[in-house]
């Protein structure tokens, strides 16, 4: 019997791989003309730091975090998400001091796991891109977030998009409206879910975010946020609103959304996209916002956050309804042919020398004919074909071929070795 790679997860093959550095690449690219810098944290953490974090009535946490005891008797966890290990990165290695610049911006790729049923474009181990932003109460620091992640969609070829923001208020507008909440779901109390029942008195916004169909048709009528706001709440999100409109950046506001994480506040965001790949209307693929307290809840001093995750496989899914070819064919700059074994050390140097040069080379390592190694380096369009037979070993010479003008000429052996981009200016001119 052979193996299989465990349920939720997925191999990233040659081909696929590209699209994923492309991704990479962009998101790297965007984060760095906003002055982000790359973090990378553990895989795993110790399991408090996400339950601290997340809430202990969140999904992330009661369903779907994978936590085991170690060799230690340590309660670890695999990342669920990336901003809870950024955080602790950020309180631990006191990156908050006074000799570090303010905001401090840093953004991280890489695998997270939940256990949860596997379907498009969403695996039990998956990969998120995010961008954290410590330090910084202004509400630009929520908008230069918004605007960083509007450009990294419209930058990975994504159409469509339409920002959705709301407001979950200061502490005392969350107290309010967590009062106002309760008293309004109470009465329906025996209606609600087991979950819902569970966090209606723990947490009530997540009763906001419940799938469950009863538990929405309930919350329908629920009161709204945007009514409890303290002044000070609703001059932050009325800025974040002006600001956005600066930026001719358009949105819409959803007083329903809530995010599925404890640790938010004030500005919440979603962007979406309508795209029938992932269902029907519009679907979000990028989310984040807010969360003010966060750091000294792990720890660190009381400052300011700010950020945005993605799901790498969804963007990947959506860029590829949308666009015909995300990534060229790959190209052979040079294949060298080698005719009769005697020609393979030169071959070998040869291949090695276009490499010293910049270039990329490749040869035949299956003793074929020589018809079979031009086959291969068509097949693998390669832009010259070096060949080297008998005679041109005799005579110290190669013979090189320009595949697309079909121009050939034939040049010192030496000078492929120690210039070979002389012998591309030589066809070039041809």
């Amino acid at each position: 019997m052979g193996y299989q790679k465990p349920k939720g997860t997925a191999d990233i093959l040659p081909g696929d791989s590209s699209q994923w550095q492309l991704v990479e690449k962009t998101a790297r690219d965007v984060f760095a003309r906003y002055q982000f810098n790359e973090i990378r944290t553990p895989l795993f953490e110790s399991y408090a730091v996400f339950a601290r974090s997340s809430g202990d009535t969140s999904d992330i946490v009661s369903k779907e975090m994978y936590d085991f005891m170690d060799k230690g008797d340590r309660h670890i966890a695999l990342r669920p998400e990336g901003t809870a290990g950024v955080v602790r990165a950020f309180v631990e290695n006191k990156l908050y001091g006074p000799e570090y610049q303010k905001p401090y911006k840093v953004y991280y790729m890489g695998p997270m796991f939940r256990y949860e049923r596997p379907q498009s474009g969403r695996q039990r181990q998956f990969h998120q891109i995010g961008v954290e932003a410590f330090g910084s109460e202004s509400p630009a620091a929520d908008v230069e977030v918004i605007s960083m992640a509007m450009r990294l969609l419209r930058e990975c070829h994504i159409t469509d998009l339409k920002l959705a923001i709301n407001t979950l208020g200061d502490a005392a507008s969350r107290a309010a409206y967590h009062e106002a909440l309760v008293s309004y779901l109470e009465p329906h109390f025996e209606e609600l879910s087991d979950d819902s029942k569970v966090r209606l008195h723990k947490n009530p916004l997540r009763v906001l975010d419940s799938k469950d169909a009863k538990d929405q048709e309930i919350v329908k009528d629920a009161p709204v946020i945007l009514d409890y706001l303290t002044p000070e709440a609703t001059a932050h999100f009325e800025t974040v609103k002006h600001l956005l409109e600066t930026l001719h950046i358009p949105y819409e506001v959803d007083t329903e959304m809530v995010r599925g994480l404890d640790y938010y506040n004030h500005t919440i965001f979603e962007i979406m996209t309508n795209n029938k790949v992932l269902g029907h209307g519009y679907t979000t693929v990028l989310a984040g916002g807010r969360y003010n307290g966060l750091v000294e809840q792990l720890g660190g001093p009381d400052m300011p956050g700010v950020g945005f995750g993605l799901g790498v496989e969804r963007l990947l899914l959506l860029m590829n309804a949308q666009n015909e070819a995300l990534v060229p064919e790959p190209k052979l700059d040079v294949y060298v042919v080698g005719i009769g074994a005697q020609t393979s050390a030169t071959t070998l140097q040869i291949i090695e020398s276009i490499r010293d040069a910049g270039l990329s080379a490749e040869r035949d390592y299956l003793d074929r004919k020589p018809k079979a190694q031009f086959k291969t380096a068509n097949k693998m369009n390669a832009q010259i074909v070096v060949t080297i037979g008998e005679s041109e070993l005799a005579d110290q010479t190669a013979h090189v071929k320009d595949m697309m003008s079909g121009i050939e000429i034939t040049v010192p052996l030496a000078q492929v070795y120690t210039d070979f981009k002389a012998v591309q200016q030589q066809l070039n001119m041809n």
